[in-house]
């Protein structure tokens, strides 16, 4: 065991992934586990009896502080296919919106005997203080925390690529859209340098473009002809104009005009180069629906690896041995 490993808060002390909060310090070799271990669960909802035996007896709880039907009903199909007993807890209705801290909720639901907790939360970090205060024993995967990660969608869009493009390190993928409200596109970016693809791109508007890019090894595109020319894989945002303050936008329009993905666009990456978006998609503002529906791209695909990948992470995690 390294150094580093005992010093992530994602891994117990024989480095087993315990938690997952972010890809961002994550081992490559966790990494490729999961996206390994999700192979082996593609085919469960093709058979007959589509559960697994590997979580029964488990109870995981899905806290979604933030709406996301998405994202919390794969996190439910993936945990019932483990055979855990599953529980989504209503936040409108719950005791956090009476006054009760959100440690105070975790307190009450472990004395529940809550094995794992799947957190979407709207600030950065909240995944992180739930990890620090749970029992040895328990399990908290992050569903997404304000601007700053979203793991599994990160593993799912690695799983994507892995399917359709197999080798990471010989692509040029590039990330397009609303970098600087996306902690999808933080997620992609530490995933894709951590497998080794050599350009990563990041293509917005300036107001829409964080600093620091550079740093974490991405070439940044002000263009959208110049980001997405000769790229094996694009990568679609959603405008999160509930995160926007002020005008950093002109209009949806222009936008489109100068940020959408249009066939006539498209036809300057790679022939073959697959077309993703984490969703939902506002279609006529990022994307054209001729490109959204067309042969190109994956974005359904992507949401049945999502089931596949967050598996394996439910059934990874859940095999490691307690924190010390």
């Amino acid at each position: 065991m390294t150094a580093s490993m005992s010093r992530n808060p994602q891994l117990n002390a024989h480095g087993e992934l315990h938690h997952l909060l972010s890809i961002e310090g994550l081992p490559r070799e966790i990494i490729e586990r999961i996206l390994s271990t999700a192979d082996s669960f593609i085919n469960v909802a093709e058979r007959e009896v589509k559960n697994v035996p590997l979580l029964r007896g488990r109870s995981v709880f899905n806290l979604f502080f933030e709406t996301s039907t998405r994202t919390r009903t794969t996190f439910e199909i993936a945990a019932r296919r483990l055979s855990a007993d599953v529980f989504n807890l209503d936040i409108a209705r719950s005791s956090t919106s009476k006054g009760e801290s959100l440690l105070d909720t975790i307190d009450n639901l472990t004395a529940m005997q809550a094995d794992m907790f799947v957190v979407r939360h709207a600030s950065s970090g909240a995944p992180y203080l739930i990890a620090r205060h749970v029992a040895p024993h328990v399990h908290v995967i992050n569903a997404g925390d304000g601007r700053h990660a979203h793991p599994t969608q990160g593993l799912l869009d690695m799983y994507t690529i892995r399917h359709y493009k197999k080798d990471f390190t010989r692509l040029t993928v590039a990330i397009v859209g609303d970098i600087l409200h996306s902690r999808v596109a933080r997620s992609d970016i530490h995933a894709l340098t951590t497998l080794g693809v050599p350009e990563v791109r990041a293509v917005g508007p300036l107001t829409l473009l964080p600093a620091g890019l550079e740093q974490l090894g991405v070439r940044v595109f002000t263009r959208l002809d110049e980001g997405i020319r000769g790229a094996d894989v694009i990568i679609m945002l959603r405008l999160q104009n509930e995160r926007m303050r002020g005008a950093l936008l002109p209009s949806a329009q222009e936008y489109f005009r100068n940020y959408g993905l249009t066939p006539e666009k498209l036809a300057l990456a790679k022939p073959d180069a697959i077309v993703m978006h984490p969703g939902p998609m506002n279609r006529g503002v990022e994307i054209d629906s001729r490109v959204a529906d067309g042969g190109q791209s994956v974005i359904l695909p992507q949401v049945t690896f999502g089931i596949a990948v967050r598996m394996a992470v439910l059934s990874i995690a859940a095999s490691s041995k307690a924190m010390q």
